[in-house]
């Protein structure tokens, strides 16, 4: 059965254009591949040859998830979305974390086209349905590699057990590791350009395809007002 996505009252509300492109895919992972890396070394020049660290605010994407964040209470410079972090990072002259072949095609396909995108270890979400709601006050959620990461005012997808993903940070308990076979990519298109997130998500499917054994998975759109 495959992931169903469902919006609540508070995300549609302050977030009514935002569409999701979401990716099921049978996978295997690895520790490094270099031709991937080729192509993240090039993303990372062309991106440095546009953008300073304040002008990348105005990426369609990243304004939009910003925009989003401070309706819902939330500041994005101090929580700030990884698509925005991302591409910040290697501007400052930081060299981008290489966590494993699968995480780092989401990295490039995030850098490419402005979107925060969620990655998960499909086998451990509990149930089959997610709702994208907002992190309430004192709600626990280890964000991977953060620790305990304070989430109230976030946009939060859920499954049947608690929080699994942020735009800022996804969490522990779901995250993607060498052993990962089945997976799911959650595209986050705060902008409403459905035209844009769907193209990022074929060139999701195309990197998997290359890197990582896989046949591409499915490619649905889900929107916040059907």
């Amino acid at each position: 059965m495959m992931m169903e996505l469902t919006f609540s009252k508070e995300i549609t509300t302050v977030c009514p254009e935002l569409c999701v492109a979401v990716i099921e895919a049978a996978v295997v992972n690895s520790e490094h591949n270099d031709a991937l890396w080729e192509e993240i070394y090039q993303e990372e020049k062309r991106l440095a040859e546009h953008y300073t660290p304040e002008s990348l605010k105005s990426r369609s994407g990243i304004e939009a998830t910003r925009k989003a964040y401070r309706a819902l209470g939330k500041d994005p410079s101090r929580y700030r979305p990884s698509n925005e972090a991302l591409v910040r990072r290697f501007l400052q002259g930081k060299h981008l974390y290489e966590i494993s072949t699968l995480v780092d095609c989401n990295n490039l396909a995030s850098m490419r086209w402005g979107y925060s995108i969620g990655g998960f270890d499909l086998n451990k979400i509990q149930g089959t349905t997610l709702e994208l709601g907002v992190g309430r006050e004192g709600e626990p959620y280890e964000g991977i590699g953060r620790g305990p990461l304070n989430i109230e005012h976030l946009p939060v997808y859920r499954d049947n057990t608690g929080g699994i993903g942020t735009p800022t940070s996804d969490h522990e308990r779901t995250k993607i590791s060498l052993e990962t076979k089945r997976l799911l990519f959650l595209i986050n298109g705060y902008d409403g350009n459905e035209s844009d997130t769907m193209a990022c998500g074929r060139d999701l499917q195309d990197l998997l395809r290359r890197f990582a054994h896989s046949d591409g998975g499915t490619l649905r759109l889900f929107r916040a007002q059907a």
